[in-house]
């Protein structure tokens, strides 16, 4: 958790609404803090739980995320041994709707009564009464849309989930999700080497945050410069939020201080 009598730090670079808080626009992406293939624990769990709480104890960091198919399970937990209770700063966003066969493989499942389970499960690991914010990690095309969001918009309206998302999602998809349910944020892949994502400025002219994973590129762009490439995204629009992943509390600064490099030179929403 963030110490109550801790000092309160700068956000990274700036603040944004996000699922009804105010946050950082530098997150912590948490895929990283599990073995090889993303799966099972990391080598070093306490340095696992040293970065979660250095983050967000002693650098400002208020916007975690994390999905229930990191491990699988492994990293909720992680974030639980590190930061519960946790603060009304915070918010710990997680995913559901994909499963793990093995190291390094996904599939997609979004039938009702699994999406129900893996939020029910999600809450247990993190040790929570609400999901500040539950992003359907994929869409499973064998299932309707409307049944996926459905149970997503039944769980929220008990209480269970306080913001929907979408992550790895396309304009269109973002139109027909909305025609289901209100969408508290969109996670797509971003960095400057990849192609510009259209979803990016359509969740601009319809008001929704938009949470860039991979901003450097697995960190293959490190060597462009931090303050260059934070500053870069993060000057696509104030709705923007960057979630870049490390395991070293070195680089953890590193990304801390050119965020707060850029934030003076970026928009920021009022």
């Amino acid at each position: 958790m963030i110490p109550r009598d801790a000092p309160r730090h700068a956000p990274p670079g700036g603040t944004l609404r996000l699922a009804g808080r105010t946050v950082s626009r530098l997150g912590l992406g948490t895929m990283g803090l599990t073995g090889p293939g993303n799966w099972g624990p990391p080598p070093d769990p306490a340095q696992a739980v040293r970065l979660l709480r250095t983050a967000v104890g002693e650098h400002g960091v208020t916007h975690l995320d994390t999905a229930d198919a990191y491990g699988p399970h492994t990293v909720e937990e992680l974030i639980r041994r590190a930061l519960h209770p946790y603060g009304e700063e915070l918010l710990v966003a997680t995913k559901v709707g994909l499963v793990r066969p093995g190291p390094g493989t996904y599939e997609a499942l979004g039938r009702p009564a699994y999406l129900r389970h893996a939020v029910e499960a999600s809450l247990r690991r993190l040790g929570c009464e609400r999901l500040s914010l539950c992003y359907l990690h994929r869409v499973d095309e064998s299932v309707p849309l409307a049944d996926q969001l459905g149970t997503l918009t039944d769980l929220r309206d008990e209480g269970k989930i306080a913001g929907i998302g979408l992550s790895r999602v396309t304009a269109e998809e973002i139109d027909r999700a909305r025609g289901l349910a209100p969408i508290a944020a969109v996670q797509n892949p971003m960095n400057p080497a990849r192609r510009p994502d259209p979803a990016l400025d359509h969740c601009r002219g319809l008001g929704i945050p938009y949470v860039a994973y991979r901003p450097l590129g697995k960190g293959r762009l490190v060597g462009e410069g931090l303050p260059s490439v934070l500053g870069r995204l993060l000057n696509l629009g104030p709705h923007v939020a960057l979630v870049p992943g490390t395991t070293s509390v070195d680089h953890l600064r590193q990304l801390v201080e050119a965020a707060r490099a850029a934030d003076g030179h970026v928009p920021q929403l009022p």
